[in-house]
């Protein structure tokens, strides 16, 4: 009976040739985040930080804004000097309370309607109590109406509160030479629109003792007005 025979010896590895040194697995090589990434991403949380505090105080200043807010008075319209406020004058607005201002709450427009300007009021501006008064010109006063054609006025240059000089014109075949016209000082309270032919209206606000003759001289085309000085 033949003998076994022994398994083979498992194969050797290579020797390294030429004296060299035995081969070994290459490292991988390990990578890690620069200072420069580092210190870029750190800049932008802090920006990120900073823009959500300002967003954040800026909804605190809309919300107190919006909190100190108040409906007023404000003129829709010009409203000239001593004339009355109508309903359709004003309009309300809202806007941010500032205690250096006295203006007219929305809520008194009825107690505004009616009261005559103190002063010339302009479109657009706020109303205040300042700006008021219960007299009109010519409650102290007689007002008489005054027919002025082109020639008998200025053009274009008379406002309510104006001082003018209606000064007497010369009849017809009277010389205007002969003597100095006579003249009534008074306050204007309104100008007529022009009529076709150019002529308006002027109602003139003058002394109780002065009307009648200021009136009569109207009624005969006599009266020429002069704007006085403004002050």
């Amino acid at each position: 009976m033949d003998s076994m025979s022994a398994p083979p010896s498992p194969a050797s590895p290579p020797s390294p040739r030429n004296g060299s040194s035995p081969m070994r697995p290459a490292s991988v090589p390990v990578t890690t985040s620069s200072p420069v990434r580092r210190q870029r991403r750190w800049a932008l949380v802090a920006v990120g930080l900073v823009l959500a505090a300002l967003g954040a105080l800026v909804a605190m200043a809309a919300v107190n804004n919006a909190g100190n807010r108040q409906q007023v008075l404000v003129l829709a319209a010009d409203v000239p000097l001593g004339q009355k406020i109508e309903s359709g004058d004003l309009k309300v607005v809202s806007v941010s309370a500032d205690p250096a201002l006295e203006p007219v709450k929305a809520g008194e427009k009825d107690q505004v309607v009616g009261r005559s300007a103190k002063v010339g009021l302009v479109k657009g501006s706020m109303l205040t109590q300042g700006q008021l008064t219960s007299k009109t010109a010519g409650d102290d006063k007689q007002v008489v109406g005054v027919q002025a054609k082109r020639g008998q006025m200025p053009s274009g240059v008379l406002e309510p509160g104006d001082q003018v000089a209606l000064v007497t014109t010369p009849a017809e075949g009277e010389d205007v030479a002969e003597k100095t016209p006579s003249k009534v000082i008074g306050t204007v309270v309104s100008v007529s629109d022009p009529d076709p032919n150019g002529a308006v209206v002027v109602n003139v606000a003058v002394s109780p003792t002065e009307g009648p003759t200021v009136a009569a001289r109207a009624a005969a085309d006599r009266i020429a007005l002069v704007r006085e000085p403004r002050s």
